[in-house]
């Protein structure tokens, strides 16, 4: 259906394309041959500003930027964006785990195998620790896991099991009245979250707003209320 839609787009836009071909082949300086049969068009780039998702670019810089606070002598992520992991291991040794591993080779960066549900650490192991829009997918059978409706509270309890005490855990999921988009994933309330992650303590709550489409640092969590699907970005300290 996307393949449809993308050839249908190319279509409607061919003359647009062809007008500008024509320009360009004009006043070409010859280092390129300018033939119609290499024609691309992508006519929906021509934006006056340039589109960004909100959340998985604010999450990602968000939690960066709590690392470089805390800069621990090494960061272990479970399952967020490969992009936050590749980028924080310029400046912090990171180890990346995935339900379906990663195979990338950059220095700072090791990667493996682990399912959040038996997370593969002792207990009280691991100082810094991330897992940033993930916990809401898991048990939905999205990305190959068994389907479990409890899946996320395991998930949950793994990831208080294994922070050391006094150690950091940076988690993002979606925020705003509670809701199952199976099996998409879930949307949380913030008092959820918090009674969630009973064996920590909040040190930052910040909100990724769709409704105000920006970032609120120390978000009053009044204002998750009036989101449907906002990003509430917590950075927890485990309790001593």
């Amino acid at each position: 259906m996307k393949k449809y839609f993308t050839l249908l787009n190319r279509f409607f836009t061919l003359p647009l394309i062809l007008k500008d071909w024509l320009k360009f082949r004009h006043i070409n300086d010859k280092r390129f041959p300018v033939l119609i049969r290499d024609i691309v068009p992508y006519l929906q780039d021509k934006t006056t500003t340039t589109e960004f998702d909100l959340h998985y670019i604010y999450h990602p810089a968000w939690a960066a930027r709590v690392i470089a606070k805390i800069r621990p002598l090494e960061h272990v992520d479970i399952s967020s964006s490969l992009s936050f992991s590749t980028i924080v291991s310029a400046f912090v040794p990171v180890k990346f785990y995935d339900f379906r591993p990663a195979n990338l080779d950059l220095t700072g960066l090791t990667c493996n195998r682990a399912d959040l549900n038996t997370l593969p650490f002792p207990s009280e192991s691991i100082e810094s620790l991330s897992c940033l829009h993930t916990i809401e997918h898991i048990g939905l059978g999205r990305y190959g896991d068994d389907l479990d409706p409890g899946g996320d509270l395991k998930a949950i309890k793994e990831l208080q099991r294994v922070v050391k005490n006094g150690g950091h855990l940076l988690i993002a999921v979606p925020i705003g009245q509670p809701k199952l988009r199976f099996n998409a994933h879930r949307v949380y309330s913030y008092e959820q979250i918090i009674s969630y992650f009973s064996a920590m303590e909040l040190e930052e709550f910040s909100l990724i707003s769709e409704r105000e489409k920006r970032i609120i640092y120390q978000a009053d969590p009044k204002l998750c209320d009036q989101e449907k699907y906002g990003c509430g970005c917590f950075w927890f300290k485990k309790k001593i």
